[in-house]
């Protein structure tokens, strides 16, 4: 059976549009994305429960991935450490081909249904962990491997697909099926699929670090004060915490590092 993302677009002639055309034939696309997801949110809540739940008890989370799909992974994984404080090794993103491949294809690494086991247990997965096997296709051999190995291994497993009834959300054990349908242009998933991929996942991390006690009110409090921009915005959260001018709750940030540290600081005074 055809592959709902790819068959052929719902546009034709793409060249004879002008700009104007293209963009506004994108973005009506783009808007049956948030639609997609909410069809999926039973599916996404599940995974996401089970993820906060092994993350509680100290296992990692880890994304495999090929191509857009394995992009998406690693720049989830890699935003997790300065956005909500945690190891560098919580939520790690493997792609096919290794880190080289976030850059440039790898040609035929999706293929290879041995090797994500082989990166996974580079990083010594083990059953306190999850791993979530994204593919547009819901058919890439290097994910479907991945999961069935982990599977072996009673290792949770749950998927991020873009198309129902693949072997993908087959093996995984929480699959998450976000059926988007035709891309604009035909086949290219790093589209409407892609931003599906990536708004599931802003929910599965979001979610657990707010359940880990990451997040307070309404603030990334563990977040990494790593410029001069997110300096500002932690001397904001203190101030909005404590009440001290903006002079006072900087110096308290500078002094302990972190929102929390500081506000917890001042409280005890």
């Amino acid at each position: 059976m055809e592959a709902t993302t790819e068959k052929s677009s719902y546009y034709n002639n793409l060249e004879q549009m002008t700009v104007a055309e293209i963009l506004q034939s994108i973005n009506t696309e783009d808007k049956s994305v948030p639609l997609a997801v909410e069809k999926a949110l039973p599916q996404i809540e599940a995974l996401a429960t089970a993820i906060a739940e092994r993350m509680k008890k100290g296992g990692r989370l880890f994304y495999i991935g090929a191509g857009t799909s394995g992009r998406l992974g690693v720049v989830d994984a890699s935003e997790c450490p300065p956005t909500f404080g945690v190891p560098l090794d919580l939520v790690v993103g493997i792609i096919a081909g290794g880190d080289g491949a976030i850059r440039k294809a790898v040609e035929f690494a999706e293929d290879d249904a041995e090797q994500a086991w082989k990166d996974l247990s580079a990083y010594n997965i083990n059953d306190k962990d999850v791993l979530v096997g994204i593919a547009a296709s819901g058919k890439t051999p290097y994910v479907i491997g991945g999961l069935k190995n982990a599977n072996e291994h009673n290792i949770l497993t749950g998927c991020i697909v873009c198309n129902s009834g693949g072997p993908v959300a087959a093996i995984a054990q929480y699959p998450v099926e976000v059926v988007t349908g035709p891309e604009f242009l035909t086949g290219s998933t790093r589209m409407k699929a892609g931003t599906a991929q990536k708004l599931v996942l802003n929910m599965l991390t979001t979610s657990a670090m707010i359940q880990l006690g990451h997040v307070k009110g309404n603030r990334m409090v563990d977040m990494q004060l790593s410029n001069n921009k997110l300096i500002d915005r932690g001397t904001q959260m203190v101030m909005a915490e404590t009440g001290l001018p903006e002079t006072e709750a900087a110096t308290l940030l500078k002094q302990h590092g972190s929102v929390r540290k500081a506000v917890e600081s001042f409280n005890k005074i």
